[in-house]
C-alpha cells in the first residue's frame, strides 16, 4: 500500500508578491504626496527661513501668517483682498455648472442608450469628437456668440460656458453607463404608463447614484480648477479663485513672498481635496461599478 505523499506549496513566494505590491503603493503615495508636503511645508515657513534656501526642511517656527495674509490681504493687482472673494465666485459658479451639466448630461446619455438607431449612433460620434476639440480652437467664436447675446463677462455666461463644453463629456458618460442597464426596467416602466421623463426621473436616476457621485466629482475639478474660460468669460466680478491666485502670484507689487503664494495655492485646492474625503467611498464605488467603462 503507498501512501500518498503530501506536496506543501511554499508561501514565501506570495507573501514577497504582497511586500513588493504595499512598497510600490507606498512610493507611489510618496511620490505624488511629496510635492503637497512640500507647498504646506514651506507655507508655514516665515519669509526669513524661505530665503535661507533651505525648501526641502520643516519650518523651524511654523506660522499661519503667510495663510493669512492669502486669505485676506494678498494683493491680486490694484486691490489686496487676497483669495477670499474668489471663493463664493468659484462657489456659485461651479454648483450650478455641476449640477446643470450632469443632469443634462445624465438625460442625454439615457435618451441615446435607448434610441436604437444609427443616427443615435452618429450623434454619439459627433457628442465624442466634440471632446477633442480643444477650448482654445473654441474661444473666438464662444466669445462672438455671448457677445451677441449679451452674456459676455457676465455670471450667466460663465455658468453657460461650463455647462456647454462639460455636456460632450458627461453624455459620453452617462450613455456609456445606460447602455450596461437592463432595458426590462424603461419597459416595466412604460407599461406602467410612465412617460420617457417620468420614466428617467423616477426609475432611472435613483438607480444611477455611483455613475452620478462620479460625474459630478469629476465636473467640480475640473470647473473649480478652471482658469483659462474664468479668465476670459466670468468678468471682474465674478473671477474664481483659480484668477485670483494667479494674480497673486504674478503681482508685481512689492517682494515676492514664496509662503504666501504657496498658502494661497493650498486655499485654492482646499475644496476639491473635501469633495474627494467626503464621497470619495462612492467615487470609487462607482469606478468599480463600471461608471466610466467603454
Amino acid at each position: 500500500m503507498t501512501r500518498a505523499i503530501k506536496v506543501e506549496r511554499p508561501v514565501f513566494g506570495p507573501r514577497v508578491a504582497r511586500f513588493g505590491l504595499y512598497v510600490f503603493l507606498v512610493v507611489s503615495a510618496a511620490f505624488f504626496l511629496l510635492p503637497l508636503l512640500l507647498i504646506v511645508s514651506n507655507s508655514l515657513k516665515p519669509l526669513e527661513e524661505i530665503r535661507q534656501g533651505n525648501l526641502l526642511a520643516l519650518p523651524v517656527r511654523p506660522t499661519f501668517d503667510a495663510w493669512i495674509t492669502a486669505w485676506k490681504s494678498a494683493c491680486t493687482g490694484l486691490e489686496c483682498g487676497g483669495v477670499r472673494p474668489g471663493l463664493w465666485n468659484s462657489i456659485k459658479i461651479a454648483v450650478p455648472s455641476v449640477a446643470i451639466s450632469t443632469l443634462v448630461g445624465a438625460l442625454n446619455g439615457y435618451a441615446l442608450a435607448q434610441w436604437k438607431s444609427r443616427r443615435a449612433n452618429l450623434i454619439m460620434l459627433l457628442v465624442t469628437v466634440g471632446l477633442f476639440i480643444p477650448y482654445q480652437a473654441m474661444l473666438y467664436p464662444t466669445v462672438k456668440i455671448l457677445s451677441s447675446m449679451g452674456l459676455f463677462r457676465t455670471y450667466a455666461g460663465i455658468v453657460l460656458v461650463h455647462v456647454i463644453y462639460g455636456l460632450p463629456y458627461t453624455t459620453l458618460l452617462f450613455r456609456n453607463f445606460y447602455v450596461g442597464v437592463p432595458d426590462e426596467i424603461s419597459r416595466a416602466a412604460r407599461m406602467e404608463g410612465a412617460s420617457f421623463l417620468r420614466t428617467f426621473w423616477s426609475v432611472i436616476l435613483p438607480i444611477s447614484t455611483n455613475i452620478l457621485v462620479v460625474v459630478a466629482i469629476l465636473q467640480f475639478t475640473g470647473i473649480w480648477n478652471d482658469y483659462l474660460l474664468g479668465l476670459i468669460f466670468a468678468g471682474n466680478d465674478n473671477l474664481p479663485m483659480t484668477v485670483q491666485l494667479t494674480n497673486i502670484v504674478n503681482n508685481a507689487r512689492g517682494s515676492v513672498s514664496p509662503n504666501v503664494n504657496m498658502a494661497a495655492a493650498v486655499i485654492t485646492a482646499i475644496p476639491t481635496l473635501v469633495v474627494y474625503f467626503l464621497s470619495g467611498r462612492y467615487f470609487v464605488r462607482g469606478i468599480a461599478a463600471g461608471a466610466v467603462k467603454g
